[in-house]
């Protein structure tokens, strides 16, 4: 299950920085995908484009798995001071998946 940052984010930005897919992206900025670019109205790969906030961090599905093969524990959970990235369930996957993400990731480039 991918991690989400809900409406309660202080945009303290400490999750940013935590993350080792790149995942995380202040409130309004474009995300990447290798070479891609995506943002406000561009559908990610997934189909996707309900994530994306203009005025919080927000973390990106198709990029985050849950920092497996990284790390025991989520980063974003682990340093946020209120508590706001949370798993979620709109985005469901097993460790398998997410391993899978995560390698596919390290061949398209974060």
């Amino acid at each position: 299950m991918a991690i989400k940052i809900t409406d309660e984010c202080i945009n303290c930005g400490a999750c940013e920085p935590e993350c080792p897919n790149t995942a995380i992206y202040e409130g309004g900025a474009e995300w990447k995908l290798g070479t891609n670019t995506y943002g406000d109205g561009i559908a990610a790969p997934s189909g996707a484009q309900g994530f994306f906030s203009s005025d919080k961090f927000y973390i990106v599905p198709d990029k985050c798995t849950e920092c497996k093969g990284f790390h025991d524990e989520p980063q974003c959970a682990a340093v946020c001071p209120v508590d706001c990235c949370v798993p979620d369930e709109d985005h469901v996957e097993t460790e398998e998946q997410l391993l899978a993400k995560k390698d596919q990731l390290d061949t398209l480039g974060r």
